[in-house]
């Protein structure tokens, strides 16, 4: 059990002051997801599902991909508790490299392999259409995200997240109206259905790519650091953000892709289940935005302390984080349980898609206590640079116990959809309990 730390207070104060403006961020970018979901299913059922297949695709290569760039906020976090600022430039420019490397190789690979993976599934042709549609329409703004995401964790770290929520503040309704008049073709657009909200998103990432370039170059702290100068490219740099940053990425691709797969082994089940299924998993996703943030504040600030070697105060602020989550999670518990119905109806669903999305949303009120513990620590643990193990965690936790355990509950138990939350569930308290058993390694590892 964990014991209040004697600061407790200012903790948390430090704490809310990085995390509350990440939190809203956060809630701006996926409200983007929420939103293209929403519209996108008040346009019909099929735009909805193919939406819903695109998107249970892109989003766990996307958050994968991203957690690679991310690595990027432990080593800036570092170089500042040990006030080496010198080299922050020469990390954030080989960051930019990094990413418009990687959003070319997505970009082709998507574009290779796409159909012969929709060709896998057993969707209808009109779905199949729409969420490869939807999918090449994202790939137009796929190199500015990426980038984007490493000034945005440069900006972060420097201690500006408010600058980064007033950003994603005003891009959001700017992608809110792309998709009313994409989707459903107003003021004189084609309506595209589903495939516009793709395109709304493409236009919203270079736009948020253009707002960061204006913010970096007119504020004159971070104009300083001149990020946008010609360095020589540097292989150790790239190393080091790799070596951090391929295990932080894969760990995440394993905790998100599991969702997309466990959406395809829905397939069979039929469209309905598909848009109940991504309707549970849509509300679930926005809820883990707060575990999400306490995770990308706390290493932040973690990684800063680690960096000037005050451990104890690392410590401090771990545990207050986590017992944040768990207060904030016993809320959300409530929420999921009494609430489920008048959720459901936020996505259009009605009679049978209603009833199975209230079953998923009482699973899913399960996650939000697990999540309060796991997703606080991965981010304390990534503040001591400590990814492999926790890469390892997620390999065995989402692709040896959720995904074998659903498919024998759904075709040997005969749970059917629910069986595949069921292992989820249980694959989350796998990896909670085995991140707090290496917290407590690391923690005692670095105070001896």
């Amino acid at each position: 059990m964990l014991v209040l730390p004697k600061d407790f207070k200012n903790k948390l104060h430090n704490i809310l002051a990085v995390m509350i403006p990440i939190f809203i961020t956060q809630l701006a970018i996926v409200g983007m997801n929420f939103f293209d979901t929403v519209m996108s299913g008040n346009a019909g059922a099929n735009d909805l599902a193919g939406v819903a297949m695109g998107a249970n695709l892109w989003m766990p290569i996307f958050t994968g991909i991203n957690g690679i760039l991310l690595a990027l906020v432990p080593i800036i976090a570092h170089l500042r508790g040990e006030e080496n600022e010198q080299d922050l430039p020469k990390v954030v420019f080989n960051g930019i490299f990094l990413a418009i490397v990687i959003g070319l190789l997505v970009i082709i690979s998507g574009y290779m392999f796409l159909p012969r993976i929709f060709d896998l599934l057993s969707l209808t042709l009109v779905v199949r259409s729409i969420a490869i549609d939807y999918l090449q329409a994202i790939s137009l703004g796929i190199i500015p995200l990426f980038i984007a995401t490493i000034l945005r964790s440069f900006v972060d770290t420097m201690g500006f997240t408010r600058m980064t929520m007033r950003l994603f503040l005003l891009t959001l309704p700017v992608n809110v109206c792309l998709n009313y008049i994409l989707i459903f073709g107003k003021f004189g657009a084609p309506r595209l259905g589903g495939v516009g909200a793709g395109y709304a998103t493409a236009i919203t990432c270079w736009l948020v790519l253009l707002a960061f370039i204006v913010l970096i170059k007119k504020f004159s702290i971070l104009k300083n650091y001149k990020i946008f100068a010609w360095y020589v490219l540097s292989w150790k740099r790239i190393k080091e953000h790799l070596s951090i940053g391929i295990p932080m990425g894969t760990s995440i691709f394993f905790e998100t892709s599991i969702f997309g797969v466990v959406a395809f082994f829905m397939a069979k089940f039929g469209t309905e289940t598909i848009a109940a299924h991504q309707a549970a998993l849509n509300f679930t996703s926005l809820l883990y935005m707060l575990p999400l943030s306490f995770s990308l504040a706390l290493t932040i600030l973690v990684g800063t302390e680690v960096g000037g070697k005050r451990y104890a105060e690392a410590v401090a602020y771990g545990r207050t984080g986590i017992i944040s989550n768990w207060c904030i999670a016993m809320g959300f518990v409530a929420l999921l349980v009494l609430f489920r119905e008048y959720i459901g109806r936020l996505y259009g669903a009605e009679g049978y898609i209603l009833a199975l999305t209230e079953h998923f949303l009482f699973y899913a009120a399960f996650f939000q206590l697990l999540d309060a513990t796991a997703a606080p620590i991965q981010g304390i643990l990534r503040g001591y640079k400590d990814v492999k193990v926790p890469f390892y965690i997620s390999l065995v936790a989402y692709w040896v116990i959720c995904l074998p355990l659903g498919i024998f509950l759904d075709v040997y138990v005969g749970q059917g959809p629910y069986g595949y939350w069921q292992g989820l569930i249980i694959g989350i308290l796998f990896s909670a309990g085995m991140l707090v058993l290496r917290l407590k390694k690391i923690q005692n590892k670095v105070q001896i």
